[in-house]
């Protein structure tokens, strides 16, 4: 599996920089990357919990409406996912897509990036969990750079759209 321990000490948390710095923040060529999203949802279960369930790929079509088909191309020695190859169909976007993932150690935090997609030059995001009474504040956050042009107001709304889906699936699912 690649951790954040299994990389150079500043690895993951470079990767995690571009999703959580706003966009004047970042240094030298990436103040180029897109503006980054970010929302958080607390949900009613253990950080294990959670992470369990953001980690089970294969399931994702059954919770994640947009998502029809999911892949693992490559599993790390403990089984979690390092490359997955996404099939999305929201609609009007339909998309497929490969992200590398890294799991953090204290298995609060997962990041991604994207390797290829057909809609997307660029996808960063996170998932970071934090324990707060008897439920978890989860936050996620992304970026992503279309490989169309979009109007900026109407990219921010998608943005919007997908992060409160996505958030709201997680919880719905973790839940039940």
């Amino acid at each position: 599996m690649r951790q954040c321990g299994s990389f150079p000490a500043d690895w993951f948390s470079a990767r995690v920089a571009v999703v959580t710095t706003p966009r004047g923040d970042l240094p030298g060529n990436l103040r180029s990357m897109p503006d980054h999203s970010t929302q958080s949802i607390v949900i009613n279960a253990d950080a294990q919990a959670i992470m369990d369930v953001i980690a089970d790929f294969s399931a994702y079509p059954e919770w994640a409406l947009a998502v029809k088909k999911t892949e693992v191309v490559i599993t790390g020695d403990d089984d979690r996912a390092e490359r997955v190859r996404f099939s999305l169909d929201a609609g009007l976007v339909k998309d497929e897509y490969v992200l590398d993932y890294v799991w953090s150690l204290d298995g609060l935090t997962v990041a991604w990036e994207l390797v290829e997609g057909q809609l997307q030059k660029a996808q960063h995001g996170s998932y970071v969990l934090e324990p707060v009474g008897a439920g978890t504040n989860v936050t996620y956050s992304l970026t992503v750079d279309l490989a169309i042009p979009m109007i900026g107001m109407i990219k921010r709304k998608a943005e919007k759209i997908i992060m409160d889906t996505a958030l709201k699936e997680l919880k719905r699912r973790v839940e039940a």
